[in-house]
């Protein structure tokens, strides 16, 4: 289970890693307007960069306990500030899915690792 959770987690963050990098017109149309497009491609490429790890570990077949916690806190980080900036209304609700899919993520990575998978 964790190799497959590697993989989803890995295309979900380099898609939305890449996204704002590659065309930020349609990423700003989905997401609303913002100040610092520097900080927006900075952190779509750190999620990228996060992205790219968990698909290697996929890739391995070995989702090392590391990968793990770097998949978990990656993705609490994102939601806690997706929440904190909807709730403050810095960030359009669209974030509020973003935080759901994070939310999911964790999850699933905690029944996983209950279940010893």
């Amino acid at each position: 289970m964790a190799i497959i959770l590697a993989a989803v987690q890995a295309a979900y963050f380099t898609l939305t890693g890449v996204w704002p990098i590659v065309h930020i017109r349609s990423f700003m149309a989905v997401t609303g307007p913002k100040n610092d497009l520097w900080l927006v491609k900075t952190v779509g490429a750190v999620v990228t960069c996060i992205g790219a790890t968990l698909a290697v570990a996929a890739w391995r077949g070995n989702v090392a306990p590391e990968t793990r916690v770097l998949a978990v806190t990656s993705a609490a980080a994102l939601a806690a500030v997706d929440l904190y900036y909807v709730v403050r209304r810095a960030i359009a609700r669209i974030y509020l899915l973003d935080a759901l899919a994070e939310i999911i993520l964790i999850i699933a990575w905690i029944i996983a690792q209950i279940s010893g998978r």
